[in-house]
């Protein structure tokens, strides 16, 4: 069977019919030239699927889903709270973060958040692209743009990526059922006011990522990292 997935935001199950639209069929036939009566995937946050192509009329594929490979996924909620960085490195690190199993980005504008837009049609562009490619079925959901206040009114455990702090290791007894979120500062670093309201959160554990001062992008991809490995 074929390897090519695609997010279909709609419903879906096994014998319906249905279609893509301009921009998949494109795909499906022009890049990966796949023909009628071929397979592929489709999924949603409900499941993947098996369709077959069924005619491919004025450029859309027509499809029929034939039946069902995987159900809905039970999976530990992961948040990425960070501050919207320039739009290279923020691609890169809404890609890696979304194969690294985030499920939320919140981005926060903080004190001294320097890009204070998201292209939210690109960010979710990104996220779409990076699911069906590291064989997710879930799609990250992408919060609007908040700020700090805002977030802290959520019951998460909160990892609080502090420069300052001496801890290096997270304590896995203090994951509790509730969904984690990885808060991750701007470029110039949280200002006091902020740091001070991050650590006076019920929960939070703050550690250090590492001795050097990194990138918010390398920041994102080891702080992720290393929470899967504690909470898994």
């Amino acid at each position: 069977m074929s390897n090519i997935r695609l997010f279909f935001l709609d419903s879906l199950s096994v014998n319906m019919n249905g279609k893509l639209d301009k921009s998949q069929s494109h795909y499906l036939t022009k890049v990966m030239r796949i023909n009628e009566n071929e397979v592929f995937s489709l999924f949603n946050n409900n499941g993947e699927w098996v369709a077959k192509i069924l005619r491919i009329s004025k450029s859309i594929v027509e499809f029929k889903v034939i039946k069902k490979l995987r159900q809905k996924e039970k999976i530990k909620e992961l948040w990425l709270a960070f501050s919207p960085i320039k739009s290279n490195y923020q691609n890169f690190m809404i890609q890696k973060a979304t194969e690294l199993g985030v499920t939320k980005f919140i981005p926060i504008i903080f004190e001294r958040t320097i890009v204070r837009k998201i292209n939210k049609e690109r960010f979710k562009k990104i996220v779409i692209e990076a699911s069906e490619q590291s064989n997710r079925i879930n799609v990250p959901l992408i919060e609007p743009t908040q700020n700090l206040d805002n977030l802290l009114k959520n019951s998460m455990d909160l990892i609080f990526t502090d420069l300052n702090s001496t801890n290096t290791k997270l304590d896995k007894s203090k994951f509790t059922n509730k969904p984690v979120c990885i808060i991750i500062g701007p470029e110039g670093d949280f200002s006091e006011a902020e740091r001070a309201k991050i650590l006076s959160f019920r929960g939070v554990q703050p550690f250090k990522i590492n001795e050097n001062i990194l990138r918010s992008e390398t920041a994102v991809i080891s702080a992720i990292s290393i929470v899967n490995y504690a909470i898994n």
